[in-house]
């Protein structure tokens, strides 16, 4: 079995590092080699290793390759913040510094194999190495954005059952607060220059700590990291991924999505609170051998975005559709990218107008993509397709991705349905195992041999999926059902529109209607707001169904959103129907 992880690297870098004239213009060579290599793993137990560690099998393969000449010069992880603070580390040093860390976790903090830690901090390296530490130690890890509340930190605490939380100084005062409810908490460890009354500092422990530490020697099946995801209702589920599932799972989307390769260079703008983080600033990068490039910003600012791709010669960026859309309005024009030739997408529906505004102004399409926590990535533009504006791509190896009803049935092209993955009789590895303590949602998510996504689409006749909105954001109005993202599409093309979210409005009549929030262009602040009402109104009918048109509009200053610009459309949701 140790033969099989120790050729496991230049096996992913044979098959995925076929040069893109392979497939070029030639889907079906393109994903016959893929199916073929994630079959041999579904299909065949002694492909998929009883044993696997993403630090032990991929980071310090990697670190080997390093030392022997045949990785190339780029760092592991580069980190810079706006004060002109940066960091740089090889495979071999993050190996080093993650072993310390590991130690840390397993002496000093008392955590043992199977143990659950919560990390709370903003994109800081010790985020990464504290997330290498716990694959080390066998420890689960479970990180969680900077804008929990303290009454967020007590329910993940208080149901994760967690015995330690790692976070700084900003948070530790709520932690401190909730600390009597929570009868699992052993330990805290704080991230910060000075100490602090009952906590560990991390600084001061990394002093002394050894860097002699021994992975342990995890199946591939057992529980890496919990990710808390919402629902339309109750609280947030616990969704478990495995140490394969996306310690192997992101193989294909890494290399064929993101078009990744040794000599690359990905930044990715997720806040360390979401999956995608997971997706694009850990597994994705580090399993094709490239480099993890991170921007400590606070707050999204398209000027510094724009000046960082620009200063650094980072070759992919990943960041939402929305952080687009504000980065084409900013004068792309003053800058030069020398170095990008590769955008992806994902977390929200990417309009194509942004799509097409980006590529003129930058001259670099975006690849949209599109997955879960629950899963890597389902569908994706993959390099070399066809890119269909506005659609999220073909189902990515090994998916079997089909549009179902509510019963599981598969339903003809064209029709809408839910986006569903087949589970039956053979689940994919790369899917969670299931969320923790919760077995009615685990079965309620699968229904004939199909896992539902929550997600409503359509696939066309070519087998590309196009996204029609969250089965919760569906507008039902006078029977009517309207998903929220075509009614958005139509007006982002208007010049008055720089910003978009629609959601549902409660109607005596229609029981409920579209509402459009809109933040006007510059050069269109200053007009009657009743008369642009009326003349964007108008224009959703002559670009989409005349039903669809928005029977409210309200213009707003701005849009809530996260910290990494995804528009909080249950926010405003919420809002209109009077829900806290």
């Amino acid at each position: 079995m140790r033969t099989f992880i120790k050729s496991w690297i230049p096996q992913c870098l044979r098959i995925l590092g076929s040069p893109c004239r392979l497939f070029h213009g030639c889907n079906r060579l393109f994903t016959s080699q893929i199916i073929s290599y994630y079959d041999s793993i579904n299909q065949c137990k002694k492909e998929l290793p009883e044993y696997f560690n993403f630090a032990s099998d991929v980071l310090d393969e990697w670190s080997q390759l390093e030392k022997v000449g045949k990785q190339r010069a780029n760092p592991a992880f580069w980190w810079v913040n706006d004060e002109g603070e940066e960091v740089k580390w090889s495979f071999e040093e993050l190996g080093f510094l993650s072993r310390k860390a590991a130690n840390i976790l397993s002496e000093a903090c008392g955590l043992q194999r199977g143990d659950r830690v919560i990390v709370v901090l903003p994109r800081v390296p010790e985020w990464w190495l504290l997330y290498i530490a716990c694959m080390r130690t066998g420890i689960v890890f479970i990180s969680g954005t900077s804008q929990l509340t303290t009454k967020d930190i007590l329910y993940r605490l208080q149901t994760s059952k967690a015995k330690c939380i790692i976070t700084n100084d900003t948070l530790a005062p709520a932690v401190e607060s909730v600390i009597p409810d929570c009868q699992f908490l052993k330990s805290k460890l704080i991230v910060a220059k000075g100490s602090r009354d009952g906590w560990l500092n991390l600084k001061e422990l990394f002093a002394v700590a050894s860097a002699d530490h021994k992975c342990v020697k995890t199946r591939s099946q057992d529980p890496m990291i919990i990710g808390f995801t919402s629902g339309s209702t109750g609280f947030p589920k616990m969704v478990v991924q495995s140490h394969s599932s996306y310690g192997i799972g992101f193989a294909t989307s890494g290399r064929y999505w993101m078009n990744l390769t040794p000599s690359d260079i990905m930044w990715n703008t997720s806040d360390t609170g979401w999956a995608k983080s997971s997706w694009s600033s850990v597994f994705a990068p580090w399993i094709c051998g490239s480099c993890v490039f991170v921007h400590n910003m606070p707050q999204f600012k398209p000027e510094v975005i724009a000046q960082t791709l620009s200063r650094y010669p980072i070759t992919t960026f990943c960041t939402v559709p929305t952080a687009y859309s504000m980065l084409v309005q900013h004068d792309l024009s003053r800058y030069k990218f020398m170095s990008l030739k590769h955008c992806v997408s994902g977390g929200e529906p990417l309009n194509p107008e942004v799509m097409a505004k980006w590529k003129i102004q930058t001259g670099v399409d975006i690849h949209e993509g599109y997955g879960q926590t629950e899963t890597v990535a389902i569908c994706a533009n993959m390099k070399g397709m066809k890119i269909k504006p506005g659609s999220l791509g073909k189902p990515v190896p090994p998916y079997d991705v089909q549009i179902v009803d509510d019963h599981g049935a598969i339903l003809p092209a064209g029709e809408e349905g839910n986006i569903a993955v087949r589970v039956k009789p053979t689940r994919p590895f790369c899917m969670f195992s299931e969320y923790l303590d919760n077995p009615e949602k685990t079965a309620a998510s699968v229904r004939g041999n199909f896992y539902v996504t929550g997600d409503r689409g359509i696939m066309c006749e070519e087998g590309y999926v196009w996204f029609v909105g969250r089965a919760d954001d569906i507008i039902n109005s006078s029977g009517y059902r309207i998903g929220p993202f075509e009614v958005e599409s139509a007006l982002i093309q208007h010049p008055a529109v720089s910003e978009v979210a629609v959601v549902s409005s409660p109607d005596p009549v229609r029981g409920e209607v579209v509402k459009a929030f809109i933040v006007l262009a510059p050069a269109y602040v200053s007009h009657d707001p009743e008369k642009l009402t009326h003349e964007l109104q108008q224009y959703v009918k002559k670009v989409t169904a005349p039903y669809k048109y928005p029977r409210k509009v309200e213009f707003v200053q701005d849009l809530p959103k996260t910290a990494t610009g995804k528009i909080k459309r249950k926010v405003l949701r919420n809002k209109e129907w009077g829900r806290l």
